[in-house]
């Protein structure tokens, strides 16, 4: 079903509003039969995209609530979040910053609601990837990030104005002695060796590079 403005063609054109055979509905700018400009685009299942619109795709600037209550406002393009948005999570986390091909992807700050920590710092493909700042309530860690996880050189940093330098190291996975190898071990976290207490110092980890 369509209600609205069309071009001499038929086609939708101008301002309309469209019920899908789906049962979402659609009321905005169309332009030659596609939804094109600003609309409001209601999904059947809960969803809600409000926002620009580019050859029927979502291009440009927009918000989309999704049905677990979570939201994204930022650039879209070609139907993916992409260049810069805010994502609040279902549960209360939230991550401000860049994005490429719907992850978060380049700089960009995420907060993490229960505990109040916040990371700042690089993403690759949606993985903390890269220099980064881990901040606490009482204390922060700059170092580097791999795969989700610190790795190499860094340093704490604890408010009442001292630091502890130090490493985290992969450590080294023991074998066992078995006949088969069944299952995949577990990855190991990284162990922090620290190497010295200073005061405060404009370390940074980008130095190394």
């Amino acid at each position: 079903e369509y209600e609205g403005d069309r071009n001499a063609e038929g086609q939708r054109h101008g301002f309309g509003k469209a019920r899908l055979p789906n049962g979402d509905t659609y009321e905005g700018e169309y332009e030659c039969g596609l939804r094109n400009g600003y609309g409001t685009y209601r999904f059947i299942n809960g969803a809600l995209y409000t926002g620009n619109y580019l050859k029927n795709e979502k291009h440009g600037k927009g918000v989309f609530f999704y049905p677990d209550g979570s939201k994204y406002a930022g650039d879209w393009v070609h139907d993916q979040k992409q260049g810069y948005g805010e994502y609040l999570y279902a549960n209360g986390d939230t991550y401000t910053g860049e994005w490429a091909n719907n992850k978060r992807h380049g700089q960009g700050t995420y907060v993490y609601k229960d505990t109040g920590s916040k990371y700042v710092g690089c993403w690759v493909n949606g993985i903390q990837d890269g220099p980064a700042e881990l901040i606490h309530l009482n204390h922060r860690f700059k170092g580097r990030f791999l795969s989700g996880k610190p790795l190499g050189l860094g340093k704490f940093i604890f408010d009442i104005g001292c630091e502890q330098h130090g490493e985290y190291k992969q450590p080294v996975q023991e074998k066992e002695e078995e006949e088969e190898e069944e299952e995949q071990p577990l990855p190991l976290e990284p162990i922090w060796k620290a190497s010295e207490i200073t005061k405060l110092t404009p370390w940074s980890p980008q130095d190394e590079e």
